[in-house]
């Protein structure tokens, strides 16, 4: 028995313990170890006609065999003599497909299509997650002897020479027993080893075969079992294909059977990105939300490949928060991974891939608002509020890059309009983007603020998801148009004679309008006369940086016990008969004046749709002076 020649057991047992997240990762190890051993060889055919193979003879092997509870992996590929056994099976960490790739010449590696997966030298130990016993029989190319490599983990390991006809590698795992929570038997299910493969490495550039046990009825009702040898990898992935070779609609299969969705996409996204940051995409645009979207246990992410073996399944960091709707496959060469090939070491690579398809995504998100409207609104009803968080995210950090994604539905237009359409369509004299917020468009319609700002022939864009008053905030204006609430105390709609004569009005019932505020005891911050009201004889708005909607929206969050509110302002319509009847019983009956102030406050609060606070002491009061 010889030790492994790295200073302890304790690196071995930490690597086969605590590297990987999965154990299911040690078959993609393995796999991609003899694709490697594949390659070299490949590439020493190049230049050696003794190895007499041509690209289309490789090829790897899987077989698993439930009795004797091992899953056995074979290639035909370079092989190990007794001396790169030592240094790469028994030496932790030593690497034989990093050492190839460091000695071929620059022009080797842009010339030909060799692609070395495993370069740490640690994915052959992952065997040991789920192998008690893991056996190497090995034969090297140019070689007249075979050697056995035998390990039962971090005792150590045994080498000798076997027999074996063929050039290449057969490794043997003796798959554990289970043992407490840990289920070791998936790991000798043939269905599950396929799914594995599958999974993982379905795209490695070599056919990787498995045995399938099929059964044959003759008409006599005899049954013949045969052993049919199947291709279980795709090998060559979608997204390395043309256009020419797979076309939206053969993308949009791909895309509803990887990602279990029976609804076409919206769009297809094709990235080939060449330079110091190579890698290709595949993107899609999902055709409808799903169920989950909007909860914590929806997962977002696209599946990340590093030489067309599957590393990450959803990686996050690829995708902002504003498009996380988006589903697809980031495959690239040039990624820097950590030892267990699980994650990322460096940021910044992901980071440039992700904003070069942040940005991908918004110029296909235009054209298709441009050139595809109806498309655009189908997309923008699934996933237009996630756009909507996205500008309130990271302190507005989006906003410029989502400001003319998003739309609202504005009155006087049947469809939604972007705010580049809103202004351009402002006729001459109009200051302001003017807004309402409210829980449905007709409810907007039927506030009495809104009569004013139509009246002008000015559009109002109707608000009506619990962030947009937060969007608006954030974004303060557009295309230096300030956004002007409905329910501001000054719509800007006024000459100044009205407004001097509002103010004079104001003035001279100054003493009424503070009698107002005190009989709602505390309940409105101030009384004022309004300038915008019409037709109606009162309305609620708000001063300061809380809005009505706003409180509203405080108020439906639970277990806080003190909610924000806003500083609420009763305005009355001077022009109104029920105003004239407020000051003459102010005039004239103090009590009764009180009573109308209550009434006109209720009147308030149930046309901005707010709770009424005592609606039996407004019955009374009405029945009172009926």
């Amino acid at each position: 028995m010889q030790e492994f020649k790295t200073e302890s057991k304790r690196i071995l047992d930490l690597m086969i313990n605590s590297i990987y997240t999965h154990k299911e990762i040690f078959l993609r190890e393995i796999i991609s170890n003899a694709s490697d051993a594949i390659d070299k060889l490949c590439y020493k055919s190049l230049t050696d006609e003794r190895v007499g193979m041509s690209r289309s003879d490789f090829k790897i092997e899987v077989d698993v065999d439930k009795d004797n509870r091992t899953v056995t992996v074979r290639d035909n590929g370079i092989g190990m003599t007794r001396e790169e056994l030592e240094e790469n099976l028994g030496t932790i960490a030593q690497s034989g497909s990093l050492k190839f790739k460091s000695e071929m010449s620059k022009d080797d590696k842009e010339n030909n299509d060799i692609d070395i997966i495993g370069q740490f030298g640690v994915g052959f130990y992952s065997a040991f997650m789920v192998a008690d016993n893991v056996t190497v029989n090995t034969k090297a190319f140019g070689s007249d002897t075979a050697y056995k490599w035998t390990s039962c983990g971090v005792e150590g390991y045994e080498i000798e020479e076997t027999e074996k006809t063929d050039v290449g590698t057969e490794i043997i795992m003796h798959i554990k027993d289970n043992d407490g929570e840990e289920n070791y038997d998936e790991f000798v299910e043939p269905y599950r080893i396929r799914a594995i493969i599958r999974k993982y490495s379905d795209y490695v550039r070599y056919p990787i075969v498995m045995n399938e046990e099929k059964t044959e009825k003759a008409e006599d009702g005899t049954e013949t079992k045969t052993v049919e040898e199947v291709t279980v990898n795709s090998m060559v992935p979608i997204w390395q294909r043309s256009k020419s070779e797979a076309s939206d609609e053969d993308c949009a299969a791909f895309y509803k059977e990887t990602f279990y969705d029976c609804n076409e996409p919206f769009k297809v996204i094709r990235i080939n990105a060449e330079g110091t940051l190579s890698y290709k995409a595949l993107l899609f645009i999902p055709g409808k939300a799903p169920m989950n979207y909007y909860t914590k246990d929806y997962q977002k992410g696209l599946t990340l490949y590093t030489s067309s073996v599957m590393i990450m399944e959803n990686c996050e960091e690829l995708l902002p928060e504003h498009f996380r709707f988006v589903k697809g496959v980031v495959d690239s060469d040039n990624l820097s991974l950590n030892i267990s090939r699980e994650m990322l070491q460096h940021d910044r690579q992901l980071r440039q891939i992700s904003s070069a398809i942040e940005k991908r995504i918004k110029s296909e998100l235009k054209k298709m608002l441009t050139n595809e409207r109806d498309k655009y609104e189908q997309f923008y009803k699934e996933f237009g509020l996630q756009l909507k968080y996205g500008m309130v995210s990271d302190y507005g950090m989006h906003k410029d890059m989502l400001e003319d994604l998003i739309m609202f539905h504005a009155s006087g237009s049947e469809k939604p309009v972007t705010l580049e359409e809103y202004v351009s369509a402002m006729p001459e004299g109009q200051e302001f983007i003017y807004y309402a917020r409210g829980e449905s468009i007709q409810k907007i319609d039927n506030l009495p603020q809104a009569e004013t700002v139509k009246d002008h022939g000015y559009s109002i864009l109707y608000m009506t998801d619990e962030v947009d008053e937060f969007v608006i905030n954030m974004l303060g204006a557009f295309k230096e148009k300030k956004f002007k609430s409905i329910n501001d105390p000054d719509l800007g709609l006024e000459t100044d004679e009205e407004k001097a004569e509002k103010e004079k009005a104001a003035e001279e019932n100054r003493e009424m309008l503070d009698f107002v505020k005190e009989s709602l005891d505390g309940a409105v911050e101030s009384v004022k006369l309004s300038h915008k009201l019409k037709s109606y004889p009162v309305c609620l708005s708000a001063e300061g940086e809380v809005t009505l909607e706003m409180e509203k929206y405080f108020q439906s969050i639970p277990g806080e016990d003190e909610k924000i509110k806003a500083k609420r302002v009763l305005e009355l319509n001077g022009d109104h008969h029920a105003f004239d009847a407020l000051k003459a019983a102010y005039e004239t009956d103090k009590e009764k004046a009180r009573k109308l102030a209550k009434i006109l406050y209720t009147e308030a609060l149930m046309i901005a749709d707010m709770p009424v606070e005592n609606a039996p002491e407004f019955a009374q009061l009405v029945s009172e002076l009926m």
